[in-house]
């Protein structure tokens, strides 16, 4: 699985959705109150909100890394110039 798949995944609404919704089921079958399953499920959202956004910026910086990309050229690959100074040394 690529990168970006996971990152698409993780920040998929229906899947956080649905893992809210598991642990408020599970927190009521185990006797908790609704309240606390209620409370639950806004944490979980709360956190899905955070990583969607921080993947999101991710991304969006990664992306805009590449539009200022920077060339460093070693000696070698500069062409040879012949320069003024260089004609009155012949």
């Amino acid at each position: 699985m690529k990168r970006e798949d996971v990152i698409r995944k993780l920040t998929s609404r229906k899947l956080w959705l649905s893992i809210a919704s598991f642990v408020a089921m599970l927190l009521v079958a185990l006797g908790k109150s609704e309240a606390v399953a209620t409370q639950v499920t806004g944490l979980i959202m709360a956190g899905a909100t955070v990583i969607g956004y921080v993947l999101a910026e991710g991304l969006a910086d990664a992306g805009h890394a590449n539009d200022g990309d920077v060339f460093y050229l070693d000696e070698d690959d500069l062409p040879d110039v012949i320069t003024d100074d260089d004609e009155d040394a012949e």
